[in-house]
């Protein structure tokens, strides 16, 4: 690991499954931490399984990308927690942790001696890091949570987003897992700056609902006001500023435009997009009238684009000053020269050396790009680790023997 990243030095020890709570040691290895992931001694993080299980296809044999993304850059060790051995493992090694982080749930917590109180008796300086599905207090702290049901359902996500359609729309794989990986990580480095400056270790949360309602501040925001009356609903063909929508173009892609400023760009947008007839024309003369026959300006825009291709398009669209792009796949997303050029998707490997890309955190740090390493097999730094934190070989043994270990 680069000696100059901002977190060199921090020692994470992660005991958590599945994506949002691992995502966020993710982050922290990217930037320069080294991150223990302590995972069952059988089996390992189900998410795992989730290629036997057919959830997740293993892309010919080789990689398994939901192990990948939230677990690129760690150590690995089999762990049995239910042993006194286990416990005692994983309390040997939050002594020389500045940082706990956990999935786990308050009951499992207690059960498996991994509790504030019982990290906090060996390193009582640690930051203690809890992710959950719906907060630590209130009736469904204990309660299991997942992107699915606590953030995309439960948060709202879902109902927002679907306004206007048959039937809601399904959720991305992982979409508030990773956005919640991330807000971990930001609680967890200020956790560590007043660690830094005072000594104390914090106890930070962060839940799937929390960050959902986050997401949708505006739109809680407003429910509240007023009787609870809603964000003003239009659709594409009365939206009230033409200059903010997606157009079809004549081979069936999207170009969007959003020029929230629609009186600043107006002339400039017809003349580019080619109606420059309208600048003057008396129904849009001024905002008030474009505001009034906006449905006949938005079917104008509407006809002028479906006349050439999204190819045709991006040329044409090249010298617009106001804001405007293109509605993308994942795949030509990797191809864009702004992601290429500051290496948001990175080329690596697995540890088995089968190449791949794979999207970086999002954020750089003297514009250092990053390139992950793969992750870890399961169990791959058992002993190199437990040697590392001055257990001596033959306690090894004795855990391996009694089952504590892999």
């Amino acid at each position: 690991m680069s000696d100059d990243k901002v977190l060199s030095g921090v020692r994470v020890l992660e005991v958590a499954a599945w994506t949002f709570v691992p995502s966020a040691g993710a982050v922290l290895a990217e930037w320069g931490a080294e991150v223990i992931k302590v995972e069952p001694r059988n089996g390992g993080d189900p998410q795992r399984g989730l290629v036997t299980m057919g959830i997740v296809d293993e892309g010919g044999g080789s990689v398994n990308y939901m192990i990948e993304i939230p677990n690129r850059g760690k150590k690995s060790i089999g762990v049995d927690l239910s042993t006194p051995g286990g416990q005692e493992v994983v309390r040997e090694l939050a002594k020389n942790c500045d940082v706990f982080l956990t999935s786990y749930l308050p009951e499992r917590r207690k059960k498996f001696g991994i509790d504030v109180e019982d990290i906090r008796a060996v390193n009582p300086s640690i930051v203690y890091v809890r992710g959950s599905g719906h907060g630590p207090k209130g009736p469904d702290a204990d309660k299991p949570g997942y992107d699915g049901v606590s953030y995309w359902a439960r948060g709202g996500i879902a109902t927002v987003l679907t306004e206007g359609a048959d039937e809601l729309v399904r959720s991305r794989p992982a979409f508030g897992d990773l956005l919640g990986g991330m807000t971990i990580a930001g609680g967890i480095a200020g956790a560590l700056y007043k660690k830094a400056t005072t000594g104390k270790g914090s106890i930070v949360d962060v839940s799937l609902l929390g960050l959902a309602a986050w997401n949708l501040s505006p739109d809680v925001a407003v429910s509240q006001i007023h009787g609870g009356s809603a964000i003003p609903k239009f659709g594409h063909a009365d939206a009230p500023n033409p200059l903010v929508g997606t157009y079809r173009t004549s081979d069936g892609r999207y170009v969007q435009l959003m020029m929230l400023q629609l009186d600043k760009f107006y002339a400039e947008a017809m003349r580019v997009i080619g109606l420059p007839e309208l600048v003057d024309d008396p129904r849009f003369a001024d905002p008030a009238s474009r505001f009034a026959n906006r449905v006949e300006l938005i079917a104008l825009l509407d006809g002028a684009f479906a006349k050439h291709t999204l190819a045709e398009w991006r040329s044409t669209l090249a010298p617009l000053s106001g804001a405007w792009g293109i509605v993308q796949t994942p795949g030509e997303l990797c191809q864009d020269p702004a992601v290429t050029a500051n290496g948001y998707v990175a080329h690596t490997e697995t540890v088995n050396g089968v190449p791949f890309s794979l999207p970086t955190n999002p954020v750089q740090f003297d514009e250092q790009s990053v390139v992950p390493t793969g992750a870890p097999e399961h169990g791959q730094h058992t002993e190199e680790v437990l040697m590392n934190a001055g257990i001596d070989w033959d306690t090894i043994e004795e855990y391996k023997k009694s089952g504590a270990i892999l």
